[in-house]
């Protein structure tokens, strides 16, 4: 495994992190409710015209960021719901850990060049049959802000209420409430048996390296994006023992999962990425493309 030069992991850090402007920020979040008014082929010749679609964005998340691996019950359904050319891949979120049909429920506070607040995602882990990458598809979103998926182009918030916070007793505290599709998850994680634990290297290196939309956030024939980011950031996370993860109530993509997840992953530091506006293809295929875009871009800035 290569190392990264630390400097070259700070001057990253400090980059990502100098894109993101409150001001701007507040700015494009008025705009992009104003666009999601528009018809999709409006809102698609806007971006065109902008010039947005290779527009470089820093993506922040923001310490404590929690996903929930379930096996995926209903492999029919969750089948379905990816776009074509994909097949069901199982997973394991921990190295060595127990691969299986796996769905993630990932919760995490961002702030990045475009929007700023807390985001719920359901992913489908999958595999392109031509490329061979194992992918993140992201089948639902729910948010406190601003998105764009293909599927549905711009958006404004869906979720009135979507907090991820800690508590002075060593837990996570997470409530997303959906305004119309009925997703809600509200619980807690106590850290206190929490360990810190290699991750698998496939799912977070290279799923990053190809994340997808599906369901109804895709569209036939839109590309994968790719993220860029020190391959440290995903090395190891906290393990959390499941039993550990107290839900009072969990409705997200209940008909595709079991009722229990298998693996609880938290980050309890930030994690720094450079990615495009807009899905643009996934130029990178490997850790070493992305160490090698990883150190070009950390030497430039």
């Amino acid at each position: 495994m290569s190392a990264v030069d630390p400097d070259l992991s700070r001057r990253f850090a400090r980059l990502t992190e100098s894109m993101v402007t409150p001001r701007e920020v507040g700015k494009l979040h008025a705009r992009a409710e104003s666009l999601a008014r528009l018809p999709r082929r409006v809102q698609d010749w806007v971006v065109d015209r902008a010039g947005g679609r290779e527009a470089q964005i820093g993506f922040v998340v923001e310490p404590y960021a929690t996903f929930l691996g379930y096996e995926i019950t209903d492999e029919e359904a969750a089948r379905r719901m990816l776009p074509p050319g994909y097949d069901l891949l199982p997973a394991t979120m921990f190295a060595g850990g127990q691969a299986r049909p796996m769905l993630v429920i990932g919760v995490f506070a961002v702030h990045t060049s475009v929007f700023w607040g807390v985001r719920l995602e359901v992913s489908i882990i999958a595999e392109h049959r031509e490329r061979g990458m194992l992918t993140w598809v992201i089948c639902d979103v729910e948010s406190n802000t601003i998105s764009h998926e293909p599927g549905r182009g711009f958006a404004g918030p869906s979720a009135s209420h979507a907090m991820l916070t800690t508590s002075h007793a060593g837990e996570v505290l997470i409530d997303v409430i959906g305004d119309d599709a009925g997703n809600r998850l509200s619980g807690s994680l106590d850290l206190a048996a929490a360990e810190r634990v290699a991750l698998d290297e496939r799912l977070w290196v290279e799923g990053n390296l190809s994340v997808d939309y599906g369901g109804e956030l895709g569209v036939p024939g839109s590309q994968p994006f790719g993220l860029v980011f020190d391959p440290a950031e995903v090395a190891a996370a906290w393990r959390v023992d499941p039993t550990a993860l107290s839900l009072s109530e969990n409705t997200v993509a209940a008909q595709l999962r079991a009722a229990e997840p298998c693996e609880v992953a938290c980050f309890p530091f930030a994690q720094h990425y450079l990615t495009s506006s807009f899905p643009t293809g996934a130029p990178i295929r490997d850790r070493a493309g992305l160490l090698a875009r990883f150190t070009e871009v950390a030497q430039g800035s």
